[in-house]
């Protein structure tokens, strides 16, 4: 099951689903089964919600019980899927520290430009905190090098250094630069729906074989 936590709904709208009225979260006396749609054979969808007052509720919760009641539901109907991914916002708020503390492993992507090595740094530093302090045994899973352009010097300037300074952390496989890639998300369907032969298609492939050989 995918859960899409970003309030850009992006992983949602990139699937032909359409965002949530209301978030899930908000509601506790809700049961989160009633959300979710399918998507595909063995393949399910927890939308995301660009109610702008929801998300603001959210985002301004303190309550370490709130997340816990959360965490315990959604842990709930997730139990009987394989894997359960959580799209974060790309930020360092409130949601994406309640997602890392409700999970088993993270995975960082980064675009192979100057800025994305910043704000990866600040990312490993909240990652390392949720890491310690997570009630949960959270893993760091590995970084994700994205839109990589062979073309570019600054692809393998910033290849180089991620590499350099993570090491073994980073996968071996990167997602390269693909007009395929930027077109699906229009028709409402993955990648491997809309071009499988593509180069993207196979990277994304690729990547999730490297995934699972790490389980």
């Amino acid at each position: 099951m995918l859960v899409d936590l970003d309030p850009q709904c992006n992983a949602t709208g990139g699937l032909g689903l359409s965002p949530s009225p209301r978030h899930p979260f908000v509601f506790q006396d809700e049961s989160l089964r009633k959300s979710i749609r399918g998507c595909a054979e063995d393949f399910d969808v927890l939308p995301g919600c660009r109610s702008f007052a929801d998300v603001e509720r959210l985002a301004s919760v303190r309550e370490p019980a709130f997340f816990k009641d959360v965490a315990r539901r959604l842990s709930r109907e997730t139990r009987d899927y394989d894997f359960a991914l959580i799209d974060c916002p790309p930020s360092l708020g409130p949601l994406t520290q309640a997602a890392l503390a409700w999970s088993n492993e993270v995975f960082t992507p980064i675009q192979c430009e100057y800025f994305a090595m910043e704000g990866l740094v600040q990312m490993i530093e909240v990652i390392g905190r949720a890491m310690k302090s997570s009630d949960r045994s959270l893993e760091y899973g590995g970084v994700i090098l994205t839109m990589c352009d062979p073309s570019l010097e600054l692809t393998y300037e910033v290849e180089n250094e991620v590499r350099d300074f993570f090491g073994e952390v980073v996968f071996k496989t990167t997602i390269p630069r693909d007009v395929a890639v930027a077109e699906a998300p229009s028709h409402g369907k993955s990648i491997i729906d809309y071009a499988p032969r593509s180069r993207g298609a196979r990277a994304y492939v690729e990547l999730s074989l490297e995934v699972l050989e790490r389980v």
